[in-house]
């Protein structure tokens, strides 16, 4: 398979999450009416333990092999490249059994502390896919070093397939029991899992000189060396997941003093509204899995003027896409959620899309932080981004725990709460990221325009917003891309060095700084 330039890789990537994003959107729109406020609630409660425990078995492993992997095959080193696929699977499919074990254990301990009995059940149905997804990420970290995003994109699509097939299957069979709907929702998640590691398998086949992957003769590589480098990583991407499950704890607690729907609340907040918002964040996480292995190539080559002026580049593209999604989530957050959770209504759904206007700034922030951790994974610190969503979590925390307290703020306060915790994230990372001045006030002059330009195109969607929501998004998103060509947001230069492929010494992405 062929390697993809930095743009065509991002395209892919993105395309991918795009199509697989939009499959899990319609999934839970059907499935929080099947299921409603309190089935989403256990299933979301569920989610939290099951994403550290990826996290810390497989989220750092497809950022971290694909920076060795890419300085490998940077260098021609092809056996040292299939040596770190095999050590990695030998490595990470034993954490994740682990992982997997660990979570069905948990399960009681969990549903005691979330006063949930139901969800022991829904922990277990889910405790395979932590094997799985080490698996799979093997896979995934392998082909992006390798700069082939296609298996990636085509595997994602994959899992959101096989889990909207049988998981609207299943909460339809089983709707007459929320216990055993959700669980059974959740074991098509382990199912659509297993799928998708079929597919790598298939990949993996077919790419030249795998096969001799096994064979003793192999290159020798230290576990120590994939530990050093995904360690950081997983500490970076663990610990949201890790203050999700505070979460899932403290908000039905606190909020559950003084209000009798607080599972509900939870599960409006985490399984509708924070699903929105990670929408336009999964789209952008193309940007961020293209770099890295672009980064890591310069950098290696001690070119850090030009990783620098990719990193700039990723930023710039990161906050065109995620800007406007946004401003269109804050203009029209009554009508999105209105026309995408039709069951939710009444009281509920003022707090839904209270909830979603509260977020939608999320939807830079948190895009922004995912390509800042990608670039500094790229160049060899994912400690700094480690640290940075470290502080940036107990922030957090620390603010849930006094707004959650009051009943005028309720669950709104773990909204608050999120975006003071990107901000802190990224504050620290830009800093470690881009050193130059001119480099800097240019981030902060692409999010003022691109702020600027969505809040433009938003307002003859709103003329139409009475008519359907989803005409004022077509003609907001339509008038937005419009001003873009017209305004020249990009220009050619970009555009053509974006869009080359790799060729020797020089191979370059974005800009010079």
């Amino acid at each position: 398979m062929k390697s993809q330039s930095f743009m065509k890789g991002a395209v892919i990537v993105a395309a991918g999450g795009i199509a697989a994003k939009v499959l899990g959107a319609f999934y839970r729109i059907p499935l929080t009416n099947i299921l409603g406020g309190e089935g989403m609630g256990i299933y979301q409660m569920v989610y939290p333990l099951y994403c550290l425990l990826l996290t810390v078995s497989a989220t750092g492993i497809p950022s971290g092999l694909a920076r060795l992997v890419s300085a490998a095959e940077a260098t021609g080193d092809k056996e040292k490249s299939r040596a770190i696929l095999r050590k990695s699977l030998l490595l990470f499919s034993a954490i994740g059994f682990a992982g997997s074990a660990l979570m069905f254990l948990l399960a009681p301990l969990m549903g005691m502390a979330q006063k949930e009995s139901g969800a022991v059940s829904a922990y277990r149905a889910l405790a395979p896919g932590v094997f799985l997804v080490s698996v799979l990420s093997c896979f995934r970290g392998w082909f992006q070093g390798k700069s082939n995003f296609l298996p990636t994109a085509f595997s994602e699509i994959c899992e959101q397939a096989v889990k909207v097939a049988v998981g609207i299957f299943a909460a339809n069979l089983f709707r007459g029991d929320i216990v055993r709907a959700v669980t059974a929702t959740l074991f098509a998640v382990t199912l659509s899992e297993a799928a998708a590691c079929l597919l790598m398998f298939f990949f993996a086949g077919r790419e030249r000189g795998v096969r001799p992957l096994y064979r003793e003769r192999m290159p020798v590589l230290k576990s120590k060396l994939l530990l050093r480098v995904t360690i950081p990583v997983t500490v970076a991407a663990g610990v949201l997941p890790l203050s999700n499950i505070a979460d899932s704890i403290l908000i039905v607690r606190l909020v559950g003093a003084y209000a009798d729907n607080a599972t509900a609340l939870y599960g409006l907040y985490a399984g509708a509204a924070a699903t929105l918002v990670n929408l336009p964040v999964s789209v952008c996480y193309g940007i961020a899995a293209a770099i890295i292995p672009a980064v890591s190539a310069l950098a290696s080559k001690g070119m850090s003027g030009e990783a620098e002026g990719g990193t700039l580049f990723a930023l710039k593209c990161t906050l065109y896409l995620s800007m406007p999604a946004a401003v269109f989530l804050f203009a029209f957050s009554g009508n999105i959620t209105s026309f995408l959770f039709s069951s939710v209504a009444g009281e509920e759904g003022k707090v839904l899309a209270a909830l979603v206007r509260a977020l939608s700034s999320a939807a830079v922030l948190l895009s922004v932080v995912q390509t800042l951790s990608a670039c500094l994974t790229g160049r060899g610190k994912p400690k700094i981004a480690a640290f940075s969503m470290t502080a940036a979590v107990a922030v957090k925390l620390g603010a849930e725990a006094v707004l959650l307290r009051y009943p005028q703020i309720s669950v709104l306060g773990a909204a608050y709460a999120s975006i003071g915790c990107y901000f802190v994230a990224i504050l620290v990372n830009l800093l470690y990221s881009i050193r130059e001045r001119k480099n800097r006030w240019a981030f902060f002059g692409y999010a003022g325009k691109f702020l600027l330009l969505a809040a433009v195109s938003a307002v003859p969607g709103l003329a139409l917003a009475r008519v359907h929501v989803l005409l004022s998004l077509g003609t907001a998103g339509a008038v937005y891309l419009a001003l873009s060509v017209l305004l020249r947001v990009f220009t050619s230069e970009e555009l053509q060095i974006a869009w080359r492929k790799k060729n020797g010494n020089r191979s370059r992405i974005g800009v010079h700084p």
